[in-house]
């Protein structure tokens, strides 16, 4: 099964407060290597942003934060490519089957990985990754559920995610250093540029 964030190994989680930043961010992204964001809907400018991104065939954009079937239909309108949420709702799974885009569903038990690929989905956002143990989490996860492929998100930083991507059932890692809130709101898109580059070079 095709990985939903369109191969990418690193998926910047991406909280915006105007969506005027949305190109000039997504520059920075694609100059550093990094060709996939998750922009979340957490504030009143992340569908505009996404909407402004809709024709941009160098970066894989998708939504984050997903937790209505509304929110799924604004995302698709918008163009977004993928969708993200904290939690498995399966009111959400089926209007994102109805709308034709992929899920990325946050899981943190075994019930709710097994209710995940009970109804098809590999494809598994690990939420809140650290709090709930981290890579051995994953280790311990991947024995009853070989079939699942996670992407750890929620305490991921520079200093562990190499060593998540290390383990066969992880497709991708997410996370925000690469795009933190204060570079993001003075519009320093060159250390932006700079951090996904460095994580790029270390994974």
């Amino acid at each position: 099964m095709d990985s939903p964030v369109g191969g990418a190994r690193i998926v910047p989680v991406v909280v915006l407060q105007d969506a005027a930043s949305a190109h000039p961010l997504a520059d920075a992204l694609v100059a550093g290597g990094i060709r996939c964001a998750e922009i979340t809907l957490r504030t009143a400018a992340g569908l505009d942003a996404i909407d402004a991104l809709r024709d941009r065939q160098d970066i894989v954009v998708g939504a984050g934060t997903i937790l209505s079937p509304e929110q799924v239909d604004d995302v698709v309108d918008a163009g977004a490519r993928f969708a993200v949420s904290p939690g498995f709702d399966p009111r959400v799974l089926e209007r994102c089957l109805a709308r034709g885009i992929p899920l990325v569903p946050g899981v943190a038990t075994a019930t709710e990985i097994q209710q995940a690929l009970g109804r098809g989905l590999r494809h598994l956002k690990l939420f809140p990754a650290k709090q709930i143990g981290g890579l051995d989490a994953i280790r311990a996860f991947a024995g009853p559920f070989p079939d699942a492929c996670f992407m750890p998100s929620g305490g991921v930083s520079p200093a562990n995610a190499s060593d998540y991507l290390a383990h066969a059932a992880v497709f991708a890692v997410s996370g925000s250093w690469m795009v933190p809130s204060d570079a993001l709101e003075a519009g320093d898109f060159t250390r932006i540029e700079e951090l996904s580059r460095r994580a790029v070079a270390a994974l």
